[in-house]
């Protein structure tokens, strides 16, 4: 057997972590690497057209399969693209893995072509962040680069200058055991007693919930009935939380809808589970709050607890459950039913007037027929921006859906990337990019990403030829939108021009059909939907005084506009509440 080079060994280890593909761009400090993949079985190199997709695309494919996933950038200005979409990852506890290949290790400090330090460039994007220096820290050094990303969530970054790479492994090299999963944490039996007789002693409890619900949407649920406690989320506890929910309540937040930020403050026990929600100004200052999260140094920093719990919120739930006492009293739960449907219904009632023959388009109107023509276990990708705000109210979760974006790192241009690596995830299931004219303008050159791997990726397009959300701050703060118009663009004749199937949309009777042949269509798609820049409205009582960047000092409601099948499911939740 012939010895191994750095580089194959390096590869062989992501192979042994589970990890199938390697998103990047090719350069000469890279080339071990990318020769050691294309002679190994198992992992494929994916050649994006920017590193900073490949690194949102690995990102993405961490966040639906759960695996760890990675990235690579070549020497310098490769390797520092990869920064933004690792920022993402790291924030959005995605495990990934990325390689920040480097100048020749005799030439490092000296000024060296291209010459930058990764291992400094990095910390503060990854848990783990080390240069290999000698071919001797192989594998030990990778080993526990893998370790870190999976048992913390998140990235870390080796870096590898390309001589080292080509040099040969050391022989006899000790390898280890490799941790592929995270195992489940359960809080002591104390805490759950102390949690338990809070929750005892409270008369109004109110549950709030983010992305750790996932996988504990039936305990969240029996938990609910058992204490009679509505159910409010965060953006990204939706996809996780709000789908079979008779206690739902809506979102708090930027976004937020229905009745959750009343639900959050007229309580008098606050249950934060799973949530690192970033606006403090939403939560409450005068209610006991309890907060349960896997993460420890997450607890507390939002708001002043109670209680702080550490532990996994299915397997917390699971341990407290039976010991809270059952209640028979819904006062509390039913009045903020009732606020919840009342609030939708007002704000739709605002909304849809003659929608359906609105020119512009109303983006609404896009995001509501969107919702109901998408596969039932779509994947949706979404822009940051006025993205968020259709994916936040009309993106209908299911259980089976996933609606992923940068919704902690709030990065620009993030969906088309993701909807690549989410797409190799399956190529079977339908993948759709929402896309802002904005976002997708940043990261364009890897549409023809999609067309060379013939990824079917339905990318659709808000196409309002501005940057939306900055332009309602700009408005909101009083100041005249400036630096915010896009020049009017058609990329649907682009993505024909890349080989892709293209389509613009100018009149709401044409959007279903577009949507419908570009669903069918078996390779990647564009809708470019040309949107009404002006159709979102400013609720009066919201003032300049209210709004410091995106976090708002005061009020519930943000945005005003369509909440889509929202609405329904509110009026079907008021409709189970038991009359006397």
């Amino acid at each position: 057997m012939a010895k191994q080079n750095v580089a194959e060994q390096f590869v062989d280890l992501l192979v042994r972590a589970g990890v199938r593909r390697l998103y990047g761009v090719v350069g000469d400090s890279l080339n071990p690497v990318v020769d050691a993949v294309r002679r190994t079985p198992g992992l494929d190199w994916v050649h994006v057209k920017h590193e900073e997709t490949a690194a949102f695309a690995a990102g993405a494919e961490a966040q639906i399969t759960g695996r760890l996933a990675a990235c690579a950038g070549s020497c310098g200005p490769g390797n520092l693209h990869l920064i933004n979409g690792l920022y993402d990852a790291h924030r959005s506890m995605a495990p990934v893995l990325a390689l920040a290949s480097h100048i020749p290790s005799s030439e490092i400090g000296l000024g060296f072509f291209q010459e930058t330090h990764p291992e400094r460039l990095f910390d503060e994007c990854s848990h783990y962040n080390e240069m290999i220096s000698h071919p001797r820290q192989m594998p030990r050094l990778v080993q526990t680069a893998i370790q870190h990303a999976i048992g913390q969530s998140g990235v870390s970054v080796v870096t590898l200058p390309g001589d080292i790479a080509a040099a040969p492994a050391p022989e006899k090299a000790v390898e280890h055991a490799l941790v592929t999963s995270r195992p489940s944490v359960r809080p002591g039996d104390t805490e759950i007693e102390k949690l338990a007789h809070m929750i005892d002693e409270a008369d109004r409890i109110t549950l709030f919930c983010g992305s750790g619900t996932a996988g504990a949407h039936a305990e969240v649920m029996a938990f609910a009935e058992r204490v009679k406690s509505p159910i409010g989320h965060a953006l990204r506890g939706k996809e996780w939380i709000q789908y079979d929910n008779p206690y739902d309540v809506g979102m708090s937040g930027l976004l937020g809808y229905g009745a959750a930020y009343e639900a959050t403050h007229e309580c008098d026990l606050l249950l934060l589970l799973g949530t690192d929600f970033p606006y403090n100004a939403f939560l409450p200052d005068d209610v006991r709050i309890a907060q349960v999260d896997i993460r420890p140094e997450r607890l507390g920093r939002r708001s002043k607890l109670d209680l702080a719990v550490w532990g996994d919120v299915r397997e917390t739930l699971t341990c407290l459950t039976p010991r809270v006492r059952a209640r028979t009293d819904r006062r509390f739960l039913d009045k903020m039913l009732k606020k919840h449907a009342d609030a939708l219904e007002g704000v739709v009632r605002a909304y849809t007037r003659k929608v359906d023959k609105h020119v512009p388009i109303h983006p609404e109107y896009v995001a509501a027929v969107l919702d109901e023509l998408a596969a039932d276990d779509a994947i949706f990708t979404v822009d940051t921006g006025m993205c968020n705000v259709w994916a936040a109210r009309y993106l209908t979760p299911n259980g089976r859906r996933r609606v992923i974006g940068s919704f902690s790192h709030g990065s620009m241009a993030n969906a088309l990337p993701q909807a690549i690596g989410a797409q190799f995830t399956d190529r079977d299931r339908q993948v759709v990019s929402v896309s802002g004219d904005g976002g997708l303008a940043m990261l364009m050159g890897d549409l023809l990403t999609l067309v060379q791997y013939d990824l079917p990726v339905k990318v659709i397009v808000f196409n309002n030829s501005s940057l939306g959300m900055v332009e309602l701050e700009m408005m909101v703060a009083g100041l005249p939108a400036y630096g915010t118009d896009n020049h009017p663009t058609d990329f649907a004749a682009i993505a024909r021009a890349a080989g892709a199937y293209g389509v613009r949309v100018e009149k709401p009777r044409q959007l279903a059909g577009a949507l419908k042949d570009a669903f069918r269509h078996r390779g990647p798609a564009v809708v470019d939907v040309v949107t009404d820049r002006n159709a979102l409205s400013i609720p009066p009582r919201i003032s300049a005084d209210m709004v410091t960047g995106f976090a708002l000092s005061a009020s519930k409601m943000v945005l005003d506009g369509g909440v889509g099948r929202m609405a329904r499911m509110a009026r079907a939740n008021l409709r189970n509440v038991p009359r006397p």
